[in-house]
């Protein structure tokens, strides 16, 4: 409704206006004609009219105030609506949720978080036990392939100190039938 009596004093005032600028129009043609006492006249009914548009204006003024207002107001109702629905669930969560009921969830996550970690604990000692099985495995079949190695070396150079003995005992026995033939 007050927004339809801004409306109406809006087009109230249009009207003001255009009828100030028609009569300043006329009173400058009266003037021209010489009628003085008739461009007097409608100066009079100019400042009438401008005085009315004040009054509207200050009236609107009042109007958006008003308004304004009464739109905070409601959204101040709203709030306080708001805040009332809010205490009243906060009052049912709180009756709905004793100590002794919040103890009891967070006893029993306590105990859930226990065994987990004792799950968890559980799978890194078998993790651990697999690692130490194949790094065992490992260091076992590193440790054959260089016994395999060290085997084949100590044949080598067992063979190579066979074939030198050899050569040694053919170079005595050569020296010693040198040394008859020289003799």
């Amino acid at each position: 409704q007050l927004k339809q009596q801004r409306d109406k004093l809006k087009q109230y005032q249009k009207r003001i206006e255009l009828t100030l600028n028609s009569d300043k129009e006329l009173a400058k043609k009266l003037l021209n004609k010489g009628q003085k006492e008739r461009a007097k006249l409608l100066l009079r009914k100019k400042r009438y009219q401008e005085q009315l548009l004040a009054k509207t204006d200050a009236q609107l003024d009042n109007l958006d105030k008003l308004t304004h207002d009464i739109e905070f107001a409601q959204v101040e109702l709203q709030v306080v609506d708001g805040l009332k629905r809010g205490n009243e669930a906060l009052k049912k969560v709180n009756e709905a949720l004793n100590i002794e009921d919040i103890e009891s969830i967070l006893d029993e996550t306590r105990e859930g978080v226990d065994k987990q970690n004792v799950k968890d604990a559980k799978e890194m000692v078998k993790t651990l036990e697999q690692k130490l099985k194949e790094t065992a495995k490992e260091i076992e079949k590193a440790m054959k392939v260089n016994m395999k190695e060290m085997e084949k070396k100590m044949d080598e150079t067992i063979t190579s100190l066979r074939v030198e003995e050899k050569m040694r005992k053919d170079m005595e026995k050569l020296d010693e039938k040198l040394a008859e033939k020289t003799n």
